[in-house]
């Protein structure tokens, strides 16, 4: 197979989170921003379960050939144990502070080491695994260099094994929605035979 992996930063909720929990912010500050940006699902837990990641890295890995189920693939979610019974979205943003000393205490690891936390999908093509994790990269890492809501993916494959192919770009927000559900109704009006 020419695919070696595929990394992603491919949400681009969790993309402005991490780009933006930096300094002294606190993870729920951001979280609460991210939110009333518009860039989180109203119910923010949907997004920091990762679990649209997750269904991301095995989209990616069936249209490599592998065949991944949603319970082939790990996953960290960024919901504390104690707040994934919250009634509602209310509560858990309420609850989300007293959560972020310890958010606070992985960015000054991250930082420590000269790295920055970024949430990314892999597909292993070559072990034939995918994964769902919070990693550190090192702040010249191409996963440290967007901003915003940006999005970006990494492919290795034989030709582009010592510089993987990165693609990049917004992946959260209004506009990106819109020109996403407007390009999947052409795509469907094109299936059912409407006229081009």
């Amino acid at each position: 197979m020419d695919l070696s992996s595929i990394n992603h930063s491919y949400s681009g909720t969790l993309s402005y989170i991490f780009n933006n929990f930096k300094g002294e912010r606190n993870f729920s500050e951001v979280v609460t921003e991210a939110k009333q940006a518009g860039y989180t699902e109203p119910e923010p837990r949907d997004d920091l379960s990762v679990t649209d990641v997750a269904r991301k890295v095995i989209i990616l890995a069936r249209e490599s050939g592998l065949k991944f189920e949603l319970s082939d693939i790990p996953v960290q979610s960024l919901v504390p144990e104690q707040l994934r019974a919250s009634t509602s979205a209310e509560e858990f943003m309420q609850q989300l502070p007293q959560f972020d000393q310890g958010w606070a205490k992985k960015r000054q690891v991250a930082e420590d080491s000269g790295e920055v936390l970024r949430y990314v999908g892999v597909v292993d093509a070559v072990n034939r695994k995918g994964k769902v994790e919070l990693g550190s990269y090192e702040k010249d890492h191409p996963f440290a260099q967007p901003s915003g809501s940006d999005n970006i993916i990494s492919f290795t494959t034989l030709r582009y094994k010592e510089q993987p192919l990165i693609v990049r770009g917004p992946g959260a927000g209004a506009q990106v929605t819109a020109g996403g559900i407007f390009s999947d109704i052409l795509r469907l009006a094109s299936y059912l035979g409407a006229p081009s």
